[in-house]
């Protein structure tokens, strides 16, 4: 069946054809792809067709797919079963595991979602700080709860002023209570918090942003963030739901130099299974149920699959890092992208930041924030999509997302990636 075949199917049972709002090609036009089969660093696509993988899951697939190493602890664990609702030895495993690498985490809870962390971190937030407001930056992601879809990025982009949310459903009061300041702007974000005083509970923001295209921190910037939501009494909360053992083996946000009061992680950890974990110090941490009065809880929380999947992953990377080879990979096919886009004349050039990388459909880099990202040329990035999906490779559907490689990519597939652009680039 062709995908035109299975996108009608879809969508005479599911709304918009997906179960993913991104996954539907709105940014870039045209009929979704559907999925097969994934092995290594490549996809087989419902058509036949074998295509180069840069999504990777949106980058949960740090080893690639299929991995044989993760398959068979997975499939140890669910031959056990695959939930109970009661805890288990390896949820304790695991949590001692992520503790471990993080010095300024001394206990986590597991989730389900990055979007679940989130919505636990900024309640865990008000509960310790008894204040209401939310400080977020514009383009930002951090999951679809409600007070977070102000100003969001990723599939919920919107061109709307910071004060609407990017969705129907939410209470303009629930609304109010998020406060929008742009990425990469420090005194902006004193400037809010100084127009409230005693009322901000947390300043939560990506340590590398991701949901706006791969948009890296100025120099300062983080540990300027951290020490204006210090100054106002509130909290920093780094999202890492994507930067997690992506670019090392822990969090961003301690290479960077600061220490969030509370982390966010996820996709990495996860092993391509739904696991996610918000960490704290024990003081903050211990506020959540049943030590404290913070209510959070789920009948999948700490789900033995996914636990397993996780574990198996840190036990790889731990053993072989692969940072500086994913890293290798990713500076190639962004030099190799730019040069092609320089030789023939196109606006469009790869803002990278260590193992994450963004085509920007502009010849002006850096892109530092929302506005940035957005004065770009979207219409010629689907093209650019669109070409590169014609020559075999699946970059991100968007140009407000981040691609990855993963430790199944070769020099060959690098090649090959740069080879695409060089052909798109010329047909474009």
């Amino acid at each position: 069946m062709n995908h035109e075949e299975l996108y009608a199917r879809a969508c005479r049972v599911i709304p918009g054809g997906v179960d993913s709002p991104v996954r539907a090609f709105n940014a870039v036009g045209g009929t979704p792809v559907f999925v097969a089969s994934g092995k290594g660093a490549r996809l087989t696509l419902a058509d036949g067709r074998e295509v180069i993988d840069c999504c990777c899951s949106w980058g949960a697939m740090i080893l690639g797919h299929a991995d044989p190493g993760i398959v068979e602890a997975v499939a140890r664990a669910a031959a056990k079963g695959t939930t109970f609702g009661i805890a288990t030895p390896a949820e304790a495993e695991l949590a001692e595991r992520l503790v471990a690498k993080i010095p300024f985490v001394d206990k986590v809870r597991l989730v389900n979602s990055g979007t679940e962390a989130v919505m636990t971190a900024i309640r865990l937030a008000r509960g310790v700080t008894g204040r209401d407001l939310i400080v977020k930056c514009e383009g930002c992601y951090h999951g679809h709860s409600d007070g977070l879809l102000v100003a969001a990025g990723s599939g919920a982009m919107t061109a709307g002023d910071g004060t609407q949310p990017a969705s129907a459903g939410i209470p303009a009061p629930i609304a109010r209570e998020t406060l929008v300041v742009p990425y990469n702007d420090a005194e902006a974000l004193a400037a809010a918090l100084a127009a409230h005083p005693g009322r901000v509970a947390a300043v939560i923001l990506e340590p590398v942003a991701g949901n706006m295209g791969c948009v890296p921190p100025r120099p300062g910037y983080l540990r300027a963030a951290q020490e204006a939501a210090h100054a106002a009494g509130a909290l920093l909360i780094c999202d890492e739901v994507i930067n997690a053992w992506r670019f090392r083996l822990g969090l961003w946000s301690e290479a960077a130099g600061i220490a969030p009061d509370i982390v966010t992680m996820g996709k990495v950890i996860g092993g391509g299974f739904p696991l996610a974990a918000v960490g704290a110090p024990a003081a903050v941490m211990d506020a959540l149920a049943p030590t404290g009065r913070v209510y959070q809880a789920g009948t999948l929380s700490g789900n033995p699959v996914a636990v397993a999947a996780a574990i198996a992953t840190l036990d790889r990377l731990e053993a072989d890092p692969p940072y500086a080879r994913l890293e290798a990979m990713a500076s190639a096919i962004a030099q190799g992208v730019d040069a092609a886009a320089a030789r023939h004349g196109v606006p469009l050039r790869v803002q990278r930041h260590a193992t994450i990388f963004t085509p920007f459909a502009t010849d002006r880099l850096p892109i530092a924030d929302l506005a940035g990202a957005k004065a770009c040329d979207a219409a010629l990035y689907a093209r650019f999509f669109h070409g590169m999906l014609a020559r075999g490779v699946y970059l991100e559907p968007s140009q407000f997302e981040v691609n990855f490689v993963s430790a199944a990519h070769t020099q060959a597939d690098v090649a090959h990636i740069v080879q695409a652009a060089e052909d798109t680039l010329a047909a474009l």
